[in-house]
């Protein structure tokens, strides 16, 4: 790896051995994956993965003190991702033990440490950091050093900026000392496709279901996906933003995709069409009986799987306002097609703390609540890591959140149904 003068300057002690340290860390890491050199981060804002105060992640603790004791700073203020805990999220006094005294009891002094270390704000605990109403939403073409795996697809995909798959701290690491490793997904070679995902479906297809059949078949390499344009049309609104962030999580957790192209949609298939795809991609057809292959193909980790569910999960990722809204108007139909007032299944909404405040100042957050749904900023995952938890029969239209827990995965039509009309 070459570095500048004012790089090599930094890795031999010019900015203190702290910072000596993170760059030596960098050019190992970029070194392991032939990296040629060292790139500026150039976004406003970083994104940090590591959001929670999980008892046994000591050496992490640790070097973040170390890192604050040095006044090695990020140099860009971060968000993080969601919060393990709510208080309004269903739970009984021993899960509510092992949460507080065995699992995250240093939730507080961490986010302390988030803070000095450089936080953008309070409500910049996300996955979904790139939300208008959180802030930190890169442009095409940036420079990020993120790790959250639902974010940097997204934000490579639909937004058109760079990031490479980074592990928890690399992220952190890349933004203190403001370089990261120019290798994969930051190149133009490492941007084109190794697939060609023909779609080929008679109704819209799930995007949770879409993005699971497409992260199994391709793992780490760059899909581009044909046959989309009926459904999702060629402009990035509001709606389709949302489903390409559910799709995109799916490719990232039920693989490890880290950038997708959609013909005629995504910034770089529009500006460079079918130049994307690489001689000698693969191809994948994707048809409605496929789609119905791959969803009886995941495992059911229920003790009874003929047991009701006892809680559902909808949003990770975290919703959107547009989310919200759909949702709300799709639960109050579906209780009033069914003659009940309220959902039949304890359910959870989670969203970004700044959606959260925006929705609640709308007149759906009052019908929603009407409706028995508990709103909430938690990460689901982080929920169903305890023991104790991940016991409950809990049910979920997120793929991630099934590929990492015991939830049990259904379509959100499928969803809608139990938590409106009841049943198994």
């Amino acid at each position: 790896m070459i570095l500048t003068p004012e790089q090599q300057a930094m890795l031999e002690g010019a900015q203190g051995e702290t910072m000596a340290k993170v760059m030596k860390t960098l050019v190992m890491y970029g070194e392991t994956f032939g990296a040629d050199k060292l790139v500026p981060v150039t976004s406003q804002y970083n994104h940090l993965v590591t959001s929670f105060g999980l008892k046994m992640m000591t050496p992490v603790f640790d070097l973040m003190q170390q890192l604050i004791d040095a006044g090695t700073l990020s140099r860009q203020k971060f968000s993080v991702d969601p919060r393990p805990l709510d208080k309004n999220v269903p739970s009984n006094f021993l899960q509510d033990l092992v949460f507080n005294k065995f699992m995250y009891s240093t939730q507080g002094s961490y986010e302390q440490q988030l803070e000095k270390l450089g936080l953008m704000n309070e409500d910049a605990f996300t996955c979904a950091c790139y939300f208008d109403q959180v802030g930190n939403k890169p442009g095409k073409g940036e420079i990020l050093s993120w790790a959250e795996s639902s974010a940097v697809v997204y934000a490579n995909s639909v937004l058109g900026a760079r990031c490479n798959r980074n592990s928890g701290i690399m992220d952190i690491m890349g933004s203190i000392a403001g370089y990261v490793p120019h290798f994969g997904l930051l190149t133009d070679e490492g941007r084109k496709a190794a697939w060609v995902v023909k779609v080929q479906c008679k109704k819209k297809p799930e995007a949770q279901l879409l993005g699971s059949a497409i992260g199994m078949k391709v793992m780490e390499d760059v899909p581009y996906i044909t046959g989309m344009e009926p459904w999702l049309g060629t402009d990035l609104t509001d709606e389709v933003c949302a489903y390409l962030k559910d799709f995109g999580a799916a490719t990232a957790s039920n693989g490890a995709v880290g950038l997708y192209h959609v013909e005629n949609l995504t910034p770089e298939a529009k500006e460079q069409g079918r130049s994307l795809i690489a001689e000698g991609a693969k191809e994948y057809v994707i048809d409605d009986a496929e789609l119905e292959r791959v969803q009886k193909s995941y495992p059911v980790m229920w003790k009874n799987p003929d047991a009701d569910p006892k809680l559902c999960f909808i949003g990770c990722p975290h919703l959107s306002m547009e989310q919200l809204i759909s949702w709300t108007q799709r639960v109050e139909e579906g209780l009033k097609a069914s003659g009940s007032k309220k959902v039949s299944i304890p359910t959870v909404f989670t969203t970004a703390p700044a959606v959260l405040k925006e929705f609640e100042k709308t007149p759906y957050a009052p019908r929603l609540k009407a409706a028995g749904v508990v709103l909430s900023y938690i990460c689901p995952l982080m929920y169903m890591n305890n023991p104790l938890c991940a016991k409950m029969r809990v049910i979920t239209c997120s793929n991630k959140l099934r590929t990492y827990t015991t939830a049990r995965y259904y379509t959100e039509e499928e969803i809608l149904a139990k938590i409106t009309k009841g049943g198994k």
